[in-house]
């Protein structure tokens, strides 16, 4: 007994040492007995998956706004407005009567929205209702803080947006992408002016709603106007976002920054870029030239139902026909009907129908058009003259 208990202590000592200096073979029972494997779910491993996934959302984002700032620019107004006189009575001399104070003269000079290059030539993309005033000057200012006048504007007369020209040269336009095959859920950077006041402002969030109606607007402006199948996203968008970009996860344009819910917190809207893609068509195929066409009428569609009720022709009632305009040389008269345009016949349904056919002319173009007048159809032919808008 002795003997053995020797020989086992012996034993012990040897697989001791040769385990101290790593001599004992790696065997793998339990693959050789079919042992099941134990999967052990160690804090650590799934704590440094956090940190790289963490640490990979922010270098999307912080590479999306490096690449895309000197693209963002903020849009400022110049106008001179008139206060009215007033009346006023000086207190202390009470024989003075009252006196009338003149009106005087003030300029305002501010900061009103957003905007981002898309070409190198200084074309830039805006909303409409950020330079919805004709009589106002508006300036550009870069990320760089250099200041342009704004040369020309060409008003998108179907959506809420703009393209405006300033003479600078080798410009960084951003890329547009593609918003016909957005997800909710995707990332998405807002850029822009908040208030007109915080330059370069950054948001993020994602896209939490499509094909919304809205209406549109400006504070500053005063104008409003209902917008279809916009973007819904709640990266935070305020006064003087609008016209700013909203960008998807590789830098590309994939909105533009209209309008927030007032009575909301976080919800932002933005109309889908491919509007953007077919104004910036549209503008090419006139030859890139600011001007566009127009006939000079104010009009309200009447559907087929409502014609019938009151036996008239179907088509777009004249409403107005502007002095010296295109239609008033033609002799089209107020409360005629159009009934076709340019050999095609008006639905009642469509009261943007004119409008996106004059869009396709140039100016010089003459266009045919039937009327409807006291019960007889007459043809007449417009010459599209430029639009002083």
């Amino acid at each position: 007994m002795k003997r053995l208990i020797g020989f086992l202590a012996i034993l012990i000592i040897i697989i001791a040492v040769l385990k101290t200096y790593n001599l004992i073979p790696n065997f793998n029972l339990g693959n050789k007995l079919n042992l099941p494997k134990i999967n052990l779910d160690l804090p650590q491993l799934k704590t440094v998956s956090e940190k790289q996934t963490l640490v990979y959302e922010e270098s999307i984002i912080t590479k999306i706004i490096e690449d895309s700032l000197p693209s963002v620019v903020t849009i400022g107004i110049s106008k001179t407005t008139s206060v009215g006189s007033y009346y006023q009575i000086d207190p202390f001399d009470p024989f003075s009567g009252i006196k009338q104070v003149p009106g005087q003269k003030k300029k305002i000079e501010q900061n009103i929205g957003s905007g981002f290059i898309v070409s190198k030539d200084g074309l830039i993309i805006t909303n409409k209702h950020v330079v919805a005033d004709t009589t106002a000057t508006y300036q550009v200012l870069l990320n760089d803080n250099r200041k342009f006048e704004v040369q020309k504007i060409y008003r998108d007369s179907l959506n809420d947006l703009a393209i405006l020209k300033i003479n600078v040269e080798n410009l960084k336009p951003l890329a547009l992408g593609n918003s016909g095959n957005l997800k909710l859920g995707q990332l998405t950077v807002a850029i822009g002016t908040p208030l007109g006041e915080f330059k370069n402002t950054v948001t993020s969030g994602i896209i939490s709603g499509l094909g919304r109606g809205i209406t549109a607007g400006s504070p500053f402006e005063g104008y409003i106007e209902k917008l279809d199948n916009v973007i819904q996203t709640d990266a935070a968008i305020s006064a003087g976002n609008s016209g700013g970009p909203l960008l998807n996860s590789k830098g590309e344009v994939i909105g533009i920054n209209t309008a927030i819910a007032q009575e909301g917190q976080n919800i932002g809207f933005a109309i889908p870029v491919n509007v953007v893609k077919d104004l910036l068509e549209t503008f090419n195929k006139q030859g890139g030239k600011f001007e566009k066409p127009y006939i000079g009428i104010r009009y309200k569609m009447v559907d087929q139902q409502t014609a019938v009720v009151n036996e008239i022709a179907e088509g777009a009632y004249v409403t107005e026909v502007m002095e010296g305009s295109p239609a008033q040389k033609a002799g089209i008269q107020q409360e005629d009907i159009i009934t076709q345009f340019d050999g095609q016949k008006l639905k009642g349904e469509d009261d943007q129908a004119i409008a996106k056919m004059i869009l396709k002319k140039k100016i010089g173009d003459k266009v045919e058009v039937k009327i409807w007048r006291n019960k007889e159809i007459k043809t007449l032919v417009i010459t599209l003259e430029e639009s002083k808008q």
